[in-house]
């Protein structure tokens, strides 16, 4: 799991946003986010920096928080 802070981030719309960047990229990743923290985890088994480019293109660039093999 990948755990990114995306400042851009603060309401449904751009969750979906963000939703379709991820699985443009991997179709089975799960999305879950917390808009009020604006954090976003991602099971995916694409690497982080896929991930963080996808999210950029996507027009929501975003930091890594953590990642574990969880």
């Amino acid at each position: 799991m990948h755990i990114f802070h995306v400042p851009g981030m603060n309401c449904g719309g751009c969750l979906r946003a963000i939703t379709r960047a991820v699985q443009a990229l991997d179709p089975q990743a799960k999305v879950d986010a917390d808009l009020e923290a604006r954090t976003v985890k991602v099971t995916s088994r694409q690497s982080e920096a896929l991930l963080l480019n996808a999210l950029s293109n996507g027009g929501y660039p975003a930091q890594s928080l953590a990642h574990s093999a969880a």
